[in-house]
């Protein structure tokens, strides 16, 4: 088995581009304009849309994500597209297992069939070659070739064919390698092809031209004439200060950057020391998470089960909880502290409580394992209360970062009681990946073998319903809350709550991103991705939802996006929405009354809706994007005229890519030193210390 450490290496030598074109994930689409976008990176789990026509394919998973692996030893073949498709670039990231001898891997365009396609060829004779090659009527014929390009084995290659007319170009590594010219193909598919060598893909890019002319990188503007810099932004950011810390915690120092050796640097193995890094009296100013974490009450020793640990509320159906139990630890009057782990380490069975605490820094932190299923208020989850993390107590400057939080119980980053400081930026936030082994589907399988001690389950699996135990995994899969920012309605200290998110990916999440009462919110440059939760919700007929209310249960698939409520203020700006049901609400209580509306506005948003595609702003005619139900409020902030940092709002178009990339939003994402994760400002391009790795056999 190939090491997990040396194709993270290999994987950051590849991964400086990777935002290209304006992509959904897993899937392709066509404009009206005719331009074509397709970006995959099987990070759900699954090959969606990619026809095997040969070969061993299977999704797997590594130490960096999923790839999509080709292992048989014959002639493996798979492809995704349209035969219409014309001239367009597709690119892969293409890591050779074995070429079991002289043998070739394709990243392969303009497929009609197994006997008609042009080729990026990686061919490991004499030492390595690449080749653009073609095949039609079964004949295959080498266009171009340079026979000494060293290739190896257990080694990542970004691999690109680009088809414009009878003009065929290969890159590899983003350098232009090899050129052609070649007419006998002018249409076709996408394919990965091995012969007789296995390997895996990862990273698909296509973009061009779905049918006619045109060039092969177009930009996508659904709405011409509507992308225009927005006041205050700047379109041409780049990457070297995108991860800078920004927004309304800009000026949070965290635990600062110490030296390991420092006595005020903890590393933290196990709940004990993580207990004695956050007692109180602690002097700890920086704490290393050095691996994963089970957190939960009944899995934790004595001698951590003390404040600031407790016993959080009871668990009721999770067949896992039920034995780990579930902790809440409280951060409480701290200032000056950087929680981090290096390698992306994971924490599961318990919520953290932030309370008067202020320059707190959270970064390169997995959140895992913290939902069940709700028979106790029958689907409206609200006995719990298990939130990753909840900001209260008037803290003040909390910057969550490169964090990754999957399906909980309530919501997953929440804010209330006047916290004011707060960004949330890079992070991956989704729900269950439906897997025969997910979190959602053990508790799914515990309640199958047992029924009868779950009445809402049994109830929805009856005739009287009629779904499936696969309907109601997919169903529940769903993450239902994000960010609630301000608890209680009408709170005094709500004007004074301040949140920035950005560069967050939002997978399959229905709610809250964010739901703010009063105060100030801006979120620029994030994904909102609910293709799975407008696919789930077919699962449900109008029959059945009238079943499901009738008894009084709550089991169906909502998809709200940025809302804001009690007058608070929030800006969505130079972000991209996918089948977001109700993407801008201004109103969760009663549209007739003034005082529960918000004042809501977006900017430049990219909004796909069922391949619809508009972008531009809310205050547009017929913007798809105008705030619901109530009538809209004029846009100001509140207590200040203009943001008061300032910050670099990239173009949506390629926010995807970017975001779903192997620099993108999300733990365990950058293979950086211990020094990098404890700065708060980059000026110059961050180094990831790249070595090359041998594969250990």
């Amino acid at each position: 088995m190939k090491s997990d450490l040396m194709k993270k290496c290999a994987n950051v030598m590849l991964s400086s581009s990777l935002a290209l074109s304006l992509s959904l994930p897993l899937l392709g689409h066509a404009y009206a304009d005719g331009s074509l976008q397709v970006s995959d990176n099987f990070e759900q789990g699954e090959a969606q849309g990619w026809k095997v026509d040969s070969g061993n394919w299977s999704v797997v998973k590594g130490g960096d994500g999923f790839t999509y692996q080709q292992s048989g030893r014959s002639e493996g073949r798979s492809v995704k597209g349209d035969a219409s498709w014309t001239n367009y670039s597709v690119q892969a990231d293409v890591y050779v297992d074995d070429f079991n001898g002289s043998n070739r891997v394709y990243v392969a365009g303009r497929y009609t069939d197994a006997k008609n396609f042009y080729a990026a060829s990686l061919y490991n004779k004499k030492g390595g070659a690449l080749e653009i090659r073609k095949k039609v009527n079964g004949s295959m014929k080498t266009l171009a070739t340079n026979k000494k390009y060293k290739l190896e084995t257990n080694t990542w290659y970004k691999v690109k064919l680009e088809l414009s007319g009878s003009e065929i170009k290969m890159y590899v590594n983003d350098k232009l390698e090899l050129t052609a010219k070649d007419s006998s193909l002018t249409a076709g598919a996408v394919g990965l092809v091995t012969s007789k060598a296995s390997a895996q893909f990862d990273n698909v890019i296509v973009s061009g031209t779905a049918s006619g002319g045109g060039t092969t990188t177009p930009s996508a503007k659904p709405e011409p004439g509507k992308d225009q810099p927005t006041p205050g932004t700047n379109d041409n950011a780049t990457f070297k200060n995108s991860y800078n810390l920004t927004g309304f915690s800009y000026g949070n120092t965290g635990g600062g950057n110490i030296a390991e050796t420092d006595a005020n640097y903890k590393k933290v193995y196990n709940a004990v020391d993580l207990h004695e890094a956050l007692k109180k009296g602690s002097k700890v100013k920086v704490i290393e998470i050095m691996n994963d974490l089970d957190l939960g009450w009944n899995e934790m020793p004595s001698a951590a089960k003390a404040n600031p640990f407790s016993p959080h509320n009871a668990v009721q159906t999770h067949p896992v909880l039920k034995k780990t139990g579930v902790s809440k630890i409280y951060i409480q009057n701290l200032n000056g502290v950087t929680i981090f782990s290096a390698k992306g380490a994971k924490i599961k069975h318990a919520g953290f409580v932030i309370k008067n605490c202020s320059n707190l820094i959270f970064r390169n932190l997995e959140f895992d394992e913290l939902w069940e299923w709700d028979e106790a208020t029958k689907g409206n989850y609200d006995k719990n209360d298990w939130d990753y993390i909840t900001v209260e107590g008037a803290s003040s400057k909390v910057w969550i970062d490169h964090c990754t939080f999957n399906k909980a119980y309530d919501g997953l980053v929440d804010v209330k009681k006047g916290s004011n400081g707060v960004t949330i930026s890079w992070s991956l936030f989704k729900g269950d990946d439906r897997s025969p082994n997910s979190w959602v589907t053990q508790q799914v399988n515990a309640m199958e073998a047992d029924k009868s001690s779950y009445p809402m389950y049994a109830y929805l699996r009856s005739s009287a319903v009629g779904l499936s135990k696969e309907d109601i995994i997919d169903i529940a899969a769903g993450q239902k809350k994000a960010h609630l920012v301000g608890a209680t309605e009408m709170a005094a200290d709500n004007p004074d709550l301040e949140v920035t998110l950005h560069h967050n990916y939002y997978l399959d999440i229905q709610d809250r991103m964010p739901r703010l009462r009063g105060g100030n919110a801006h979120a620029y440059n994030i994904v909102i991705d609910d293709a799975g939760l407008a696919r789930a919700k077919k699962r449900i007929t109008s029959d059945m939802a009238k079943a499901i209310s009738a008894k009084g249960y709550h089991f169906d698939v909502v998809g709200n996006g940025a809302i804001s409520t009690e007058n608070g203020a929030v800006l969505l700006e130079k972000s991209y929405l996918i089948d977001v049901f109700s993407p801008v609400r201004n109103n969760q209580k009663d549209a007739k009354k003034a005082d529960y509306t918000g004042k809501i506005k977006a900017e430049d948003v990219i909004f796909s809706d069922k391949g619809t595609v508009f972008r531009g702003g809310s205050e547009e005619a017929n913007s798809p994007l105008a705030p619901y139900p109530a009538k809209a409020i004029d846009f100001s902030w509140n207590g200040f005229t203009k943001l008061p940092y300032s910050y670099t709002a990239e173009n949506p178009e390629n926010l995807v890519a970017q975001l779903q990339g192997k620099d993108g939003a999300g733990a365990g994402k950058l293979n950086w030193s211990k020094e990098n994760w404890l700065k708060t400002a980059y000026n110059a391009a961050v180094s990831k210390n790249v070595q090359a790795v041998e594969d250990s056999e």
